[in-house]
């Protein structure tokens, strides 16, 4: 066997590509709130971009209500302005500190809209996934001293683990649009 090959490292990146899949798909909203739907919401706080999460307290005190408590007064504004922008279909609603941000009950048409949204995330993921098993057929084929019945061997595992890696993103992304369109 040669040392040039790494089926563990070849293993990691793919899942890799498909824990950041299920992370896109956990900001996806399905009608119910949810803090991860704000992880992605960058705030234009002090002169720098920030994470939301780093600029107030995020909280889910009822199945259809986020809670948004700024710890500084100065950027209530900049907060409102950030999630309005984020393109998530939610409207704050300014109580003091404290931003209120009702989820609405989804349409049909957004459900398959955010149904296209989650292929769309599944899609990158195979697309990631095929990028590391090409890497993985190039060291195959750079090997030193691997004779061809060896990188068939090493070639057949790498492709294994490749579609073992897009049943998962497969299933995910089943899963996931069940969710999406349940009402």
């Amino acid at each position: 066997m040669s040392e040039d090959i790494d089926i563990d490292a070849l293993e990691k990146r793919m899942e890799g590509a498909v824990s950041a899949m299920r992370s896109e798909f956990s900001s996806l909203r399905t009608g119910r709130a949810s803090a991860s739907v704000l992880d992605k919401v960058m705030v234009n706080a002090y002169g720098a971009m920030t994470p939301l999460n780093q600029c107030a307290g995020i909280n889910v005190p009822e199945p259809r209500m986020i809670t948004v408590t700024v710890w500084d007064k100065s950027l209530i504004d900049s907060v409102d302005k950030a999630i309005r922008e984020s393109n998530l279909g939610i409207n704050p609603v300014g109580d003091g500190m404290v931003l209120r941000l009702p989820i609405p009950e989804l349409n049909e048409e957004r459900r398959v809209e955010l149904t296209k949204v989650a292929g769309t995330y599944a899609e990158n993921a195979r697309i990631s996934i095929r990028n590391v098993r090409r890497d993985g057929m190039d060291q195959v084929k750079k090997a030193d001293g691997i004779g061809e019945d060896d990188q068939k061997i090493w070639s057949d595992e790498i492709q294994e683990l490749t579609n073992a890696a897009i049943k998962k993103i497969d299933a995910t992304l089943e899963a996931k649009q069940a969710e999406i369109m349940q009402v």
